[in-house]
C-alpha cells in the first residue's frame, strides 16, 4: 500500500484549481427588475417586472402554457366559460376560482390550470387546435379588470381580451402571436395594458438563472417571494451545511428557490453555507452559494459560483461511480467530498488521507445509497502540506493530490 501511494503521489504532478467567480445581481428598489444570469461569462439581462401581463410558450407547435406575470402581483381567476363572455361581471368575484403559475415547471401556467381539458381549452380534433373554453378575469388592483381568454392554438395563440371601465366591458382586442416569432426564446410576452408584444427574456441560450418574485405554496396559503427559477435544460441538486444527505439532482426550476436567506431582527440573513450543484444537459456543473441578500432597498444580490466539471466527472471509477474534491488547494484545510453514486449501488465507501510517507492521517466512511453526495471534512489537524486522498467505494479506489495551506 505504501509503494502504491507514493507512486501515485510522484504521477500526480500538475495541480489543478478551480478558480471561484464573484458574481452579483441588482434588481433595483422594490425588486422592480428581473435579472437572467449566465454562470459561464456572468453576463446579466434585466427586464422591469411590470413590462408584460402574459406569456405564452413558443418553444414546440404542439405544446403550450400560459404564465400570468405574478411579480406584478396580478390575479387570475377562472370567472366562466366562453358562452359567458358577453355577460360577465366583476359583482361575481366571489364566485371566481383563483388560479397560480407552477413555480416547478415553466410549462404550467396559471392559465393551464383552468377546469377545461387542457386548462383553457379542449382539443378540436377536426382541425387539430385547441379550442377555448374558459373565461378568465386578470385584476390588478381593487379596482382594475381585464377579461380574457385564449381563442385557439395552433403553432400560436389566439386570444380575446377587453377592459373593466367601473361599469361594464370595453371593446374586444384580439391577438394572434405565431410561436415563429422570437425564435430563440422560450416565451412570447404581451402587454394587456400597452396592447403591444413585449421582449422579457433573452435568449434561450444566454441565461440560467432568473432572479425574480413569484407566487410558491407554503401549505397554507400562496405567498410572493423573491428568489430564483433556474433554467428549463438545467438540473439542481442541494448541500446544506455540508452534512451527508442524498441530494438528487431536480428539474424542479424552484430547486434554488427563495430559501436561501431568512429575515431576523429587522435583516435578511444568508446562509452562506448552503450550496447548489446546478447541472447543464452537456454535463457542465457549477456550485453556487450566496452571500448577500440586501432586500427591496436595492435588490441587490451577491453570490460565488464555480465551475466544479472537472471535480465530479474526470474520475469515474469502474462501477460507475464518480468523485471530485474542492477546495484544492485549501486554504483553511477544509475540503468538501462530493460524489455521485449509481443506481443499486450497496458498497461500502470511504474516504482516507495519507501523508506522502505513506502513513494514512484520516479516514471517514460514506454513504453507501444510490444519489448525490457532498460531505465537508475539516483537516484543520494536519501540518500544511501535500496530501493523497483515496476514495474507496467496494472494490474500485481512485485517488487525488491534495493541498493544505
Amino acid at each position: 500500500m505504501k509503494k502504491r501511494i507514493l507512486l501515485m503521489a510522484a504521477v500526480l504532478f500538475g495541480l489543478g484549481s478551480n478558480a471561484q467567480t464573484a458574481g452579483s445581481v441588482a434588481m433595483g428598489a422594490g425588486y422592480a427588475n428581473q435579472v437572467y444570469y449566465k454562470l459561464s461569462n456572468g453576463t446579466t439581462n434585466q427586464y422591469p417586472q411590470n413590462s408584460w401581463d402574459v406569456a405564452f410558450l413558443r418553444t414546440s407547435n404542439f405544446g403550450f402554457a400560459t404564465r400570468i406575470n405574478d411579480a406584478k402581483n396580478l390575479a387570475v381567476f377562472e370567472a366562466g366559460t366562453t358562452a359567458d363572455w358577453a355577460t360577465l361581471n366583476v359583482s361575481q368575484e366571489s364566485s371566481w376560482t383563483q388560479l397560480y403559475n407552477s413555480d416547478t415547471e415553466w410549462e404550467k401556467g396559471a392559465f393551464d390550470n383552468g377546469s377545461a381539458t387542457y386548462g383553457w381549452g379542449e382539443y378540436n380534433i377536426a382541425n387539430h387546435h385547441v379550442t377555448g373554453a374558459v373565461v378568465f378575469v386578470i385584476k390588478y388592483s381593487a379596482t382594475a379588470y381585464k377579461k380574457f381568454k385564449i381563442d385557439d392554438f395552433f403553432s400560436g395563440y389566439t386570444f380575446t381580451y377587453a377592459t373593466w371601465d367601473g361599469a361594464g366591458w370595453g371593446a374586444d382586442t384580439t391577438v394572434t402571436l405565431a410561436n415563429a416569432t422570437n425564435p430563440t426564446n422560450n416565451f412570447n410576452y404581451y402587454s394587456l395594458e400597452t396592447n403591444a408584444p413585449v421582449i422579457a427574456e433573452p435568449a434561450n441560450t444566454d441565461w440560467d438563472l432568473n432572479f425574480t418574485k413569484y407566487n410558491t405554496d407554503l401549505g397554507i396559503m400562496m405567498y410572493g417571494v423573491t428568489g430564483v427559477l433556474h433554467h428549463p435544460s438545467l438540473q439542481v441538486a442541494e448541500n446544506a451545511d455540508g452534512a451527508t444527505t442524498n441530494l438528487e439532482f431536480s428539474a424542479d426550476i424552484n430547486k434554488i428557490g427563495y430559501d436561501w436567506k431568512t429575515f431576523t431582527g429587522g435583516a435578511y440573513v444568508v446562509d452562506t453555507q448552503k450550496a447548489f450543484f446546478i447541472k447543464n444537459p452537456n454535463g457542465t456543473v457549477y456550485r453556487l452559494k450566496f452571500n448577500t441578500f440586501a432586500g427591496s432597498a436595492t435588490g441587490e444580490i451577491t453570490f460565488n459560483s464555480e465551475d466544479v466539471t472537472s471535480l465530479l466527472s474526470t474520475t469515474t471509477l469502474e462501477n460507475k461511480a464518480s468523485f471530485g474534491v474542492y477546495p484544492n488547494p485549501s486554504t483553511d484545510k477544509k475540503i468538501n467530498i462530493v460524489y455521485e453514486l449509481p443506481s443499486g449501488a450497496a458498497a461500502q465507501n470511504t474516504v482516507a488521507i495519507y501523508s506522502l510517507t505513506g502513513a494514512k492521517v484520516f479516514e471517514s466512511k460514506m454513504a453507501n445509497t444510490s444519489g448525490f453526495f457532498s460531505q465537508q471534512i475539516d483537516l484543520g489537524a494536519l501540518n500544511a502540506g501535500i496530501y493523497v486522498l483515496q476514495f474507496q467505494s467496494g472494490d474500485y479506489s481512485t485517488t487525488k493530490k491534495i493541498v493544505l495551506n
